[in-house]
């Protein structure tokens, strides 16, 4: 679908008191610019340069407007990290946000967002407010949005920027709409590249962890040359993270509930029917018109492992078939992985040419490919209506003629009219399935900048230009095609009739002899390789000029003004078999394709209201408005007001009051696709739950009684809506900044910072899907199949869901506020230079509502879906140095959580985490409302360095040793994979690494 011209424009954004007063500022400036007599010709006057993130004025004033963390090249390089994003990861101020942890592919489906899984991809989130609210800039520039090969997602990857080009990272803590437009809400992240860099560097490093996996290693090369006027750079890297296996840690091995939590498609295979079969020796009859009493034969079925096959190459029924209990389920975990290997190669150049005094040229270019994969347990076979998400397998049978079929009889399924609810195999015959992306990121980005004399002032200009790509390929390796599964289970004939086509037989399970009864001409017929793309584009051409107006009683009047377009086209094209509904675990997929451009103006002013007087060394004033013209839903004005106060030299104080907005990106506008949630539906195995209210609301929503919940995941259809408007947002910020003259040269310290600043977000017209437990919960608290919450839900006769629709949209409000402790100390002795950093967030509250005004589970100090929101985050690290040699000591503290100690099985008196005992705060009469604790936990890292070693100036040696008291991450239960939250806590295990450089002029 094209994007198509709308005029209709949001509310709540057109007129506000802060735009108004921009508006004004700017007119009052000009009349007051005009009444000024013509100033006498005078020698020019360089602008103090300083570019600060948060304004578009290049003056020294503007600095320590805005709060802004500044991060060094140093402080990544200590951290023995190669990732940009796996560093930016571990500020207090992160949330929830895909990294290299996030092994996603085949395990949850595609997010809500129409945005694709983003499987290797490392992003940042702010503030638990969302990576696609966080704005990623490369000096000063938008960064294209990440393209996984799974959708058209909203966020930048950071694996897509190499460590090798990093001078230093700003991140600032505030929105910013009204400077750079969308998306910066939560904050905006710039990175820095290296500039005037003369000589070579060349840098290499190796690790792993204790146990002798997930090896990193990284080599890179700089050299820059230059003079007074040219200045060139170039630098090629390589880096490589391996795999860690969920197999080879012991939180992940196991479902941290035990084997009953695993999946119930095994490699022995099962089979499910109503009624119509007489072997009750294992199809008990059971009641399934609900009126107490067993009515009909209820079919539950598998084998045991090493159970022999008959000459047909099939157990015979029933004599070796057994009753399906939850303790026979297929644990997967061993397949998965806790860090997937991830491989980048780029390639940068950068330059600037000084054309005359008042004239640059400059340009740079990045090459970047990422190749990393995801893996997941071998794919399942599953038919009939229990099938997830797959329309082509709920209408698959297996004939009679079949000659593995130990039944006797057609398997018709139900939906046709037939007994069988499912069939269920697992073919470890064929594999794990493998997802392998390559990714290219290109960059390019060149303009003129220079100043020009007006009077007695001296103005700065640029012009740019940027175009950037994002491309992906996926190969999903090691799955199968239902409609070949169609063939190969239906006639022989049909089958012989067909080339290639070879009977299938998915009832031997793995026989006596444990390797499996399909043999590899039958997965050499079932078997495919999907392929899937997807691609962004980004251009930019802008305009900016900044100065100074004409001079106020304490000051000039300095601004900035510009220009910038923006295009963005994006597209995914997902794999004919996909398409068609083909592929086992996945919805029919379609196409997504969107384009939209955005064009924008932008005014700064800078006025400087009291210098040097009592009680006022300096107070600054500072507005900003944008007015952003887009071509799916029209415009929106943003404004953004700040002011500056220094009542002494050694206080700062400063407080921002900015309006926001978040433009819908293409997957939301016109994506579509499936989301594999982990729901628990709370109805599974209701009537022997003991729970009065929860027994009459299933059966009044006409659930049977003898409906249990296969699996965890509950697949969603979601996606697109062109109907979307913007998300719009009010940030404020207050703080202060301390550093005292009179502790300098004291005896215990040489310099303190101590940083303190109060933030608050609040986002309107929040686009996202509604929290899929949340409206599975209303729905059956309802007790009413025609509720709201229940519209989009539709079960099949056996109570499985067998759609559920939740779509995007416009829902509600998020609000977020805390505070941010940051302080630095330094003191030089005669033993040494010791220094300290310490960062420290603390989230006071954060609430999500819906357009209804319910409430959203997820809130502070809440474990829920991989997404923690702890109530404190800290980061402390103190390090000495003493000529050549360096030592340093990080860290990372994260506060207690709790989370709902709760799934399918507690309606089980048994095998509930509750009647389990795994529940710090059980409930035993409902044991949906349980909790458990999950401790404060705290990782400690260690580091030295060595420079000139042996003599050899240039040289450095480093060594870092992570998780020096190999902590692990806190068990949680209802995280999706591998036992714990990998947004929150690190890869189980002790890392060490080392780390060499040289460099020369």
């Amino acid at each position: 679908m094209k994007a198509k011209h709308r005029t209709n424009r949001p509310r709540g954004l057109r007129r506000t008191p802060v735009a108004l007063a921009v508006a004004l500022a700017f007119q009052c400036g000009a009349l007051l610019a005009q009444s000024q007599e013509t100033a006498q010709p005078q020698e020019t006057v360089t602008l103090d340069r300083i570019e600060v993130l948060g304004s578009n004025i290049r003056k020294a004033e503007v600095e320590g407007q805005s709060p802004v963390l500044n991060i060094t090249r140093e402080q990544i390089e200590q951290s023995g990290l190669i990732s940009v994003g796996d560093f930016l990861q571990q500020l207090t101020s992160s949330g929830k946000a895909l990294n290299t942890q996030f092994n996603t592919s085949g395990n949850a489906g595609t997010p809500p967002d129409g945005g694709g899984i983003g499987a290797g991809s490392t992003q940042i989130d702010l503030r638990h407010l969302g990576a696609q609210r966080v704005l990623v800039l490369v000096d000063g520039k938008r960064w294209v949005y990440e393209s996984s090969a799974s959708g058209v997602g909203g966020a930048a990857d950071l694996n897509t920027i190499p460590l090798a080009i990093v001078e230093r990272i700003e991140v600032l803590g505030d929105g910013a709409s009204a400077v750079y437009g969308s998306d910066a809400i939560a904050g905006v992240v710039n990175i820095v590249t290296r500039r005037d860099f003369k000589g070579a560097q060349f840098t290499g490093s190796y690790g792993q962890f204790e146990d002798g996996d997930g090896e990193t290693s990284r080599a890179e090369m700089t050299v820059g040359t230059g003079n007074d006027r040219f200045n060139a750079i170039f630098s090629a890297s390589f880096q490589e993270q391996k795999a860690v296996s969920s197999g080879d840690r012991d939180i992940s091995d196991d479902f941290p509930g035990g084997i009953t939590r695993g999946s119930p498609a095994t490699p022995q295979g099962r089979a499910v029917f109503i009624g119509g079969l007489s072997e009750l020796g294992v199809c008990p009859l059971r009641d399934l018109n609900g009126d107490g009493i067993p009515d009909a034969p209820f079919c539950d079925v598998t084998t045991l492992p090493n159970t022999p096959v008959a000459g047909n190459g099939s157990p015979v029924f029933p004599a070796d078939y057994v009753p399906y209990t939850d303790d026979l389920s297929f644990n997967a975990q061993p397949y998965n992985l806790v860090l997937t290997p991830n491989k980048r190669k780029s390639l940068f150049a950068a330059t600037d040419f000084t054309i005359n005094e008042g004239l640059k040229f400059y340009a740079k270019a990045l090459y970047n490919r990422r190749e990393s994969v995801n893996q997941a347990a071998p794919n399942a076979i599953v038919i009939g209506q229990e099938a997830p998400g797959n329309g082509l397998a709920d209408r698959i049978g297996v004939s009679m003629l079949n000659p593995y079929n130990p039944f006797g009889r057609d398997l018709i399924p139900v939906a046709q009219g037939g007994t069988m609810i499912a069939i269920a195999r697992r073919p470890v015959e064929g594999g794990p399935r493998i997802f392998e992306q390559t990714v290219d990121t290109y960059y390019f980005n060149a303009g003129l900048e220079g100043e020009f004399a007006a009077g007695s002032r001296a103005f700065y200009w640029d012009l740019n230009y940027v175009n950037s790509q994002n491309r992906a390929e996926q190969v999903f390796r090691n799955t199968y095609n239902m409609r070949r599964v169609q063939l190969a289970l239906g006639n022989p004939a049909t089958c012989a009739a067909t080339p290639g086509c070879v009977p299938l037989n998915i009832f031997g399970g793995m026989g006596a002899d444990g390797k499996g009864t399909i043999t590899p001409q039958m997965l050499a017929w079932i078997k495919t390789t999907v392929h899937d793309s997807s691609e962004q584009n980004l251009q930019i051409a802008s305009a900016n000029v900044s100065g100074d107006l004409f001079d106020l009683p304490d000051g000039p009047l300095a601004f900035a003004a510009g220009f910038e377009h923006r295009r963005y086209d994006g597209s995914f094209t997902p794999d004919a078999a996909r398409v068609a509904g083909e592929i086992p675990d996945q919805a029919a997929t379609v196409a997504t394709q969107g384009d939209y451009d955005v064009s924008e103006f932008y005014g700064e002013l800078s006025a400087p209201l009291l210098r040097d007087k009592r009680f006022a060394k300096d107070l600054d004033l500072s507005v900003a408005a944008r007015y952003s013209d887009y071509s799916t839903f029209g415009d929106v004005t943003t404004t953004k007001i700040g002011l500056k106060w220094r009542p002494h030299d050694s206080l700062l104080l400063r407080s921002t009051y900015s309006e926001g907005f978040r433009a819908p990106f293409i997957g939301e506008l016109y994506g579509l696709s499936q989301f594999g949630a982990s729901i628990t539906d709370p109805c599974s195995g209701y009537a022997t739950s003991g729970n009065a209210q929860l027994i009459a609301n299933c059966t009044a929503l006409g659930i049977p009684t003898t409906y249990k919940q296969l699996g965890f995941q509950i697949f969603t259809t979601t996606g697109g809506n062109d109907k979307l408007q913007p998300e719009t947002s009010e940030s404020l910020t207050f703080g202060a900044v301390y550093s005292p003259d009179w502790i300098k040269g004291s005896a215990f310290a040489d310099s303190l910072d101590i940083e303190a600043t109060y933030y608050r977000h609040h986002v309107k017209s929040a686009i996202q899907a509604p929290d899929a437990q949340d409206v599975l919960n209303a729905c059956v608290a309802s007790a009413n199949a025609a509720s709201s919450s229940c519209a989009g839900i539709v079960r099949n006769a056996t109570g499985t869901i067998a759609s559920f629709d939740n779509r995007l949209a416009n829902i509600g409000d998020i609000e977020t506020d805390g505070v941010d402790l940051n302080i630095e100390w330094a003191l030089e002795t005669d033993v040494g230079r010791f220094g300290a950093n310490w960062q420290n967030t603390y989230v006071d509250s954060f609430v999500a509502t819906d357009s209804f005004g319910s409430r959203f589970s997820r809130t502070v100090g809440v474990e829920e879906n991989d997404s923690a929101i702890p109530r404190v985050q800290s980061k402390l690290t103190v390090d000495w140095k003493r000529g050549n040699f360096g030592l340093g000591w990080t860290a990372r503290y994260t506060s207690s959580l709790t989370e709902r100690c709760s799934d399918a099985f507690d309606s089980n008196p048994t095998l509930s985490l509750t009647a389990m005992g795994l529940c710090s705060e059980p409930n035993f009469e409902n044991p949906s409302l349980s909790r458990d604790k999950l401790g404060a936990t705290t990782y400690h890292d260690l580091f030295a360095s060595w420079d000139s070693p042996f003599g050899v100036q240039g040289l450095r040696f480093g060594l870092n040793l992570n998780n020096v008291f190999d902590k692990d991450p806190r068990v949680c239960y209802s995280c999706a994979l591998n036992g714990y939250d990998p947004s929150t806590y690190d890869v189980p295990g002790r890392f060490w690494s080392l780390q060499v450089s040289y460099r020369f002029e």
